[in-house]
């Protein structure tokens, strides 16, 4: 009997709302960078260390998160995590110490990991049907993007008229408007007569023995330190080592007049172009092996990277290399998360897929933290920019050898 689930549900709307703002706020991060070096007379590695810790909090919640939700229901899993965001944000609101901050990201990254990809993506895929689950997965991906392109520009013009602090209230505020959401942000239920599957503890440890499932976890390490090292520095290395804004032109006409309203709307043009990322890479994960896409997608990272960092940093190149790298930003999460799914079942995809996310957040800790730390002991971000360079190689061989079958549930 054919699968009459349409693509667009209120689940997947839901999910993509959560998901927008709870992106628009983490983006918005390192358009902080300077402002708050400026305010507390902080180095670039303080503030940085506490983005690190956010991210790597963020992994860690991942697939805590995912287990709270498969044992005690996906709403009180997400409604956990809004509230500790919004907690979060509201603390930091009144921190004035690196310790402080430090502690108080911890707190966000768990909120972001209870209103993320990871637990966001496992109920769109319980929810959509089969034929249209690749695709579902790629609109909730895009519209975190959609959050991206909102985010950093929203906090540079609130940071130009408002205290910091005042944003980070605001923003916490806008995090908790998400809990409308959640009267209609639930899956489909499972079928009472279905035959019951082996217990979560072993179906995570059949994995963890699985090659495929290890090489999945290590190439997922680059896509977050590109990331959150991009993320975060990027709007900072915009404002310090671009070239002049030509007051004449196209770029002035659209009122950027300034390296720091570029760099925050680099960031933004990231997530726009990853929105066609998202979306093509949903649509090829229905016709090709997801191992050979992913491998391609980390290797178009590299060699982006690589020619970005070799050519002289000028308006023009900021603004091709947003695109360019847009394009591949979140383009991995449908696929690697289509692919947990596909090899090891729906049922523990939040958790699996959290384990797995941990590897990403690994990675956005170290590209966040180096950042900030290489730039204070060099003065610049080349050195943190190769290492993501050579990361991204590393991933583009790694997924080559998976092998993208179904694993056997034991009897």
């Amino acid at each position: 009997m054919t699968d009459r689930t349409p693509l667009i549900t209120p689940v997947l709307l839901a999910g993509c709302f959560i998901i927008l703002v709870s992106f628009a706020i983490r983006s918005a991060f390192g358009v902080f960078q300077i402002p708050i070096q400026e305010e507390f007379g902080w180095l670039r590695s303080d503030f940085s260390l506490a983005i690190a810790i956010q991210n790597l909090a963020w992994g860690l919640g991942a697939p805590i998160f995912g287990a709270i939700a498969e044992r005690f229901t996906d709403r009180k899993a997400i409604l956990l995590g809004i509230l500790v965001y919004a907690v979060g944000l509201l603390l930091s609101a009144v921190a004035t110490t690196p310790g402080q901050h430090n502690v108080l990201e911890m707190l966000v990254g768990f909120g972001i990991a209870g209103t993320g990809m990871g637990l966001i993506l496992a109920i769109v895929g319980r929810a959509a049907s089969d034929e249209n689950r690749s695709m579902a997965l790629a609109i909730a991906t895009a519209a975190g993007s959609g959050g991206q392109i909102f985010g950093p520009p929203v906090a540079e013009l609130l940071l130009q008229t408002l205290p910091l602090q005042t944003v980070f209230v605001l923003f916490a505020g806008a995090i908790l408007t998400t809990l409308l959401t959640l009267p209609v942000l639930k899956a489909k239920p499972r079928d009472p007569n279905a035959p019951v599957s082996e217990p979560m503890g072993p179906a995570v440890a059949r994995a963890l023995k699985d090659p495929s499932f290890v090489l999945i976890f290590l190439g997922f390490f680059s896509c977050g330190y590109q990331l959150g090292f991009i993320t975060a520095h990027f709007p900072a290395f915009v404002t310090e080592l671009c070239g002049p804004i030509d007051p004449a032109g196209v770029l002035a006409g659209l009122g950027i007049t300034t390296t720091s309203a570029l760099g925050a709307v680099s960031i933004s043009l990231i997530g726009l172009a990853n929105i066609v990322g998202v979306l093509a890479a949903g649509w090829a994960g229905k016709r090709y092996l997801k191992k050979n896409l992913l491998a391609g997608i980390y290797l178009a990272r590299t060699l982006v990277a690589a020619a970005f960092i070799m050519m002289p940093i000028t308006p023009e190149t900021v603004i091709l290399f947003s695109l360019a790298m847009g394009a591949l930003w979140l383009a991995t999460i449908p696929l690697t998360s289509g692919l947990v799914g596909q090899l090891y079942g729906l049922k523990y995809m939040g958790t699996l897929y959290g384990v797995v996310f941990l590897s990403h957040q690994i990675g956005s800790f170290l590209g966040v933290w180096l950042g900030g730390r290489l730039y204070d002991v060099y003065g610049d971000y080349t050195l943190v920019w190769w290492i993501g360079v050579g990361v991204g190689l590393f991933s583009t061989l790694v997924h080559l050898p998976i092998r993208e079958r179904a694993q056997p549930v034991p009897a």
